[in-house]
């Protein structure tokens, strides 16, 4: 056995030392006296010693080191005999002792009163600001899009309440989001379900109030519960417009019923799972939508537009130079998008269009006439079958499956492949009317799992994470483990896949190895673009319900050449005319080529009808799809919604007539 070498002198010192250190705050305060004497009366001695004025005697420089020590130690400097020397030491330990205390007194006051500040305590005194309750990921984009609506005051202002450092709060916003346009972004400490945390931020004073999920199982618990905490706060009184997202679609009624008649409540999960099957169906529709949803650049917006009232749709549609028109938003609140040509726009109706702002448009100058010579002909509009896989499994699955079973046409496949540890998915694996549904069980982050597969026989690939991570992991790691497997094949078979994945965290983005006819879905990111819109102007709230909900997403990207000839010059004006044929509402284009990946290639929305441009093959044209055409318009004669001005259905000109007047919802 190997012999252990004796501790050495500075160790046993340094471990003597510990030991005393360790047992009370006397030998503490005993180290340090010792520790005082060791340095200051040397370091006397030798400034009495080289001192030339100094006295002879030693004994008169001994009480000169005394006095100079003493002074140094704040302990008085008495001479004489050892008793009064002893009680000038007493006196001056206590003096000593009474001032530490009262700065520690002080300083501990003092931190304290920082310490509460620092956590952000003090009420927010502002008015018009916006308020933010919770705390996840789709804060970055709730309160990225508040600043922008809070730019153009003059004291702009947005606070976010959550159960987190305040300071951390602050830190994570200011390095996400950058500037912050000179509005202030106030945090405070608090539970958003606490009223008393709650009047710190004055919501009775708010511009508006958004409530976002964590991202914990009890989120929409909490949700609602900070929804009837608003409401204790306020009571009765009309307080401003709140928006609230639940994760769950069971908490959906409770959430509404508490945020009361001037609240709207989002499902975030049915949001994701509709935009999911969007993207699959229209690669590059993820940025169309971020560009149409955010508050930078061109958007929705609902309108007065007096001059339009009596005018058909059709008219309206190429009346405005800067202004798309996708709808009416009638008097009683209802959203009617995409109506036939000859709908009319009655009093009381406001117009839903596309623009840069909501300010009054000039209408189309003369030389912006629509050039029927260059429009392609509408043709047929139905597609032939689809065949989709997707890859993993989680609660959103079951919603995209029949999502895809509802609106695919009649003979598409659907193939799901899931992992081994998914747990049982047989929600929503049995074939329906349209869709033939296949399962496979494998791991889809295994590239040998995917060489099994026909992966170039899919019109599509949908990518899904779990919704919780093994320990020391994230959700998002199996969706870039399979981004990177799909991506190896991509180049052995020297073809790009339609892929749309799926992500939680929007940091990971910046990761995703897409390819080129690839997109990825930040989980929430559209619900919170959508949260901000309708905080913005409540009656919104009916135009996304229609744009999202009822129609499972009405938005398309479509080949330019289904409007207009290909090589030919043509003005936006005549893309309207023609979408507007085929019972669509072309609202912007994207010109990009083959070498560039469509998401990186924004969309020009609301361009100037004036504008003319060559239109190349690849060039792509943003619409506003419709249902069928009876289904909007009761009654109405097949070929109607295909009218445009000046080319009424037979059956009207030879009548002379036009349709009574009145307003489109009628």
């Amino acid at each position: 056995m190997r012999r252990q070498r004796p501790a050495s002198l500075r160790h046993r010192a340094r471990y003597v030392f510990d030991r005393t250190l360790a047992r009370s705050t006397g030998a503490l305060l005993g180290w340090l006296a010792v520790c005082c004497l060791v340095i200051v009366v040397p370091v006397s001695t030798l400034l009495v010693w080289t001192d030339p004025q100094a006295p002879h005697s030693l004994s008169e420089r001994l009480i000169v080191v005394w006095r100079t020590s003493a002074e140094t130690l704040r302990l008085g400097g008495v001479t004489g005999a050892p008793l009064r020397m002893l009680l000038s030491v007493f006196l001056g330990l206590i003096a000593l002792l009474c001032v530490s205390t009262l700065v520690g007194v002080i300083t501990t006051g003092l931190g304290d009163r920082l310490e509460e500040l620092r956590r952000g305590r003090s009420a927010v005194l502002e008015q018009g600001h916006a308020v933010v309750l919770g705390w996840s990921d789709q804060v970055f984009t709730v309160v990225g899009e508040m600043v922008l609506a809070q730019a153009g005051r003059v004291r702009g202002a947005v606070a976010v309440l959550a159960d987190r450092d305040s300071t951390e709060m602050a830190a994570e916003l200011e390095t996400t989001l950058g500037m912050s346009c000179g509005v202030r972004i106030v945090c405070r400490t608090g539970a958003p379900t606490d009223p008393a945390a709650l009047a710190l931020l004055t919501p009775a004073a708010a511009h508006s109030v958004l409530v976002v999920p964590a991202d914990d199982d009890d989120a929409d618990a909490e949700v609602v519960r900070a929804l009837l905490a608003l409401r204790a706060l306020l009571g009765t009184r009309a307080g401003p417009p709140v928006v609230a997202a639940v994760r769950d679609d069971r908490f959906l009624a409770a959430a509404r019923l508490a945020a009361g008649p001037q609240g709207v409540v989002l499902d975030v999960e049915s949001t994701t799972a509709r935009l999911l099957v969007q993207a699959a169906r229209h690669p590059g529709l993820v940025g169309a939508l971020r560009d149409l949803l955010d508050l930078a650049g061109a958007e929705l917006h609902v309108v007065h537009a007096p001059d339009a009232v009596g005018l058909t749709f059709a008219e309206i549609s190429l009346r405005y130079e800067r202004w798309c028109a996708v709808g009416f938003l009638a008097a009683d609140g209802r959203a009617l998008l995409t109506p036939t040509c000859q709908a009319r726009f009655g009093p009381g109706d406001r117009l839903i269009v596309v623009a840069e702002d909501d300010r009054t448009a000039r209408p189309m100058p003369e030389c912006a006439a629509v050039d029927l010579t260059v429009m392609a002909d509408p043709g047929d509009q139905q597609h032939g079958h689809s065949k989709t896989l997707l890859l993993g499994w989680n609660r959103r699955a079951p919603l995209i499956m029949d999502l895809l079973s509802r609106t695919a046409r009649p003979g598409s496949h659907l193939h799901v492949v899931t992992g081994p540890d998914d747990g049982p998915v047989t929600a929503g694996l049995t074939d329906g009317e349209r869709v033939t549904v296949s399962h496979y069980v494998g791991e889809p982050t295994r590239p040998d799992t995917l060489r099994t597969l026909d992966l170039s026989g899919y019109d599509s690939v949908i990518v899904l994470g779990p919704d919780t991570g093994p320990p020391r992991a994230r959700p998002d790691d199996q969706t870039l483990l399979t981004l990177l497997a799909l991506s190896a094949l991509e180049e052995e078979m020297g073809r790009a896949l339609p892929v749309v994945a799926e992500l939680g965290d929007h940091r990971t983005l910046a990761l995703a190895p897409l390819g080129p006819e690839s997109d990825a879905v930040v989980r929430g990111e559209l619900t919170s673009l959508v949260m901000a819109r309708i905080s913005q102007n409540i009656g919104m709230s009916a135009v996304f319900e229609e744009l999202f909900a009822t129609r499972g997403g009405a938005l398309a990207l479509r080949p330019a050449s289904q409007y207009v000839l290909p090589g030919r010059v043509a003005s936006f004006a005549t893309v309207v005319a023609s979408a507007l044929r085929r019972g669509e509402c072309a609202i912007g284009y994207r010109a990009h080529d083959a070498c560039t990946p469509r998401r990186n290639v924004g969309v020009s929305l609301s361009p100037g009808k004036a504008e003319r441009r060559v239109w190349a093959p690849s060039d792509e044209v943003l619409v506003v799809t419709s249902p069928d055409a009876e289904a909007h318009a009761p009654g109405a004669a097949p070929g109607e919604r295909r009218a445009l001005p000046g080319m009424l259905p037979e059956s009207r000109r030879n009548s002379g007539g036009a349709p009574a007047p009145g307003p489109a919802h009628e």
